[in-house]
């Protein structure tokens, strides 16, 4: 395998650890949240992330001309991405807001087009439809005609979350990763200090969850996995990077079966295979799919 190809498969790597480990503290993030409002849990994982992220690259926090640019450029999207998502969930059904935020997948080689004419590979566009039929088979439930104004934040919660994804892909090769990882938290930080406490009713039990899960969270899904992402970014494309994060459903899934119990119907597992074929499809770029590189 060329060194090239290494590369690429080591920066895919990084991310599923990123999807497993999201997935993995799903059902703990959800349960804290009986007991802290979401921007406000949001606002503190992400506070003592930034904190932590900027201690440890303390002495590669050299910001050049315009290097900054990127980094909050970067966390306004992901806050924005928060923001929609927990005002969406208020107006819509869990199962819908799912989907839609899935449908960042499909935003991702849109956007990456649009703005800086980078065009994703044969095997990621099969990759991104078959991943985005097995999402809707994962999580939507029920009736899901109709269109509601939760709706609406959602799938504008979607963009965000592939403006940032595209964001990253941008600027990941041309700022250090430690910078542009301390700059995306800060800023994501910042706008949700000054934030939570009028989008939402804030509130706060502390509890032992609450405290497991903001330690966890921060640590874990924020601090490492956010700055593991700015890192891989620097290698692998844009839709690469948003088609594997579709494996964060199945992970969690994974996790609220072993730990919960929770069984899937048999349209949801098979939108699980579906999201799995989809990655492999990308990855593996069977014959004749292998056309032109996406960047």
């Amino acid at each position: 395998m060329p060194a090239g190809n290494r590369s690429v498969w080591r920066a895919d790597l990084a991310l599923v650890f990123n999807t497993f480990v999201w997935g993995s503290t799903f059902v703990m993030v959800k349960r804290a949240l009986d007991d802290c409002s979401a921007l406000l849990f949001v606002a503190i994982r992400f506070l003592i992330a930034t904190l932590i992220m900027a201690w440890i690259f303390r002495r590669r926090l050299n910001v050049g001309a315009g290097q900054a640019r990127g980094g909050i450029l970067a966390g306004v999207f992901l806050f924005g991405g928060y923001a929609f998502q927990t005002a969406g969930l208020k107006l819509t059904t869990p199962s819908k807001a799912a989907f839609l935020t899935g449908l960042s997948v499909v935003m991702v080689p849109l956007l990456s087009s649009l703005v800086y004419r980078v065009y994703p590979h044969l095997s990621e566009a099969i990759g991104v439809v078959l991943a985005t039929v097995g999402m809707g088979l994962m999580t939507l439930q029920g009736d899901a005609g109709g269109m509601s104004r939760g709706d609406v934040l959602v799938i504008l919660c979607a963009l965000a979350f592939a403006g940032h994804i595209v964001v990253l892909g941008h600027y990941a090769r041309e700022t250090p990763f430690e910078l542009l990882s301390v700059l995306q938290l800060g800023a994501t930080t910042a706008l949700a200090l000054g934030s939570f406490w009028w989008m939402e009713t804030p509130f706060w039990r502390p509890t032992g969850t609450l405290w497991i899960s903001l330690l966890v969270s921060s640590l874990l899904s924020t601090a490492l996995a956010f700055t593991v992402m700015v890192w891989a970014q620097q290698i692998t494309s844009a839709t690469r990077a948003a088609l594997i994060f579709t494996l964060e459903p199945v992970f969690a899934w994974a996790f609220s079966y072993i730990f919960a119990g929770e069984r899937l119907p048999a349209r949801a597992v098979a939108g699980a295979v579906l999201i799995l074929c989809g990655v492999l499809v990308a990855e593996l770029k069977p014959i004749g799919l292998a056309q032109h590189p996406s960047r």
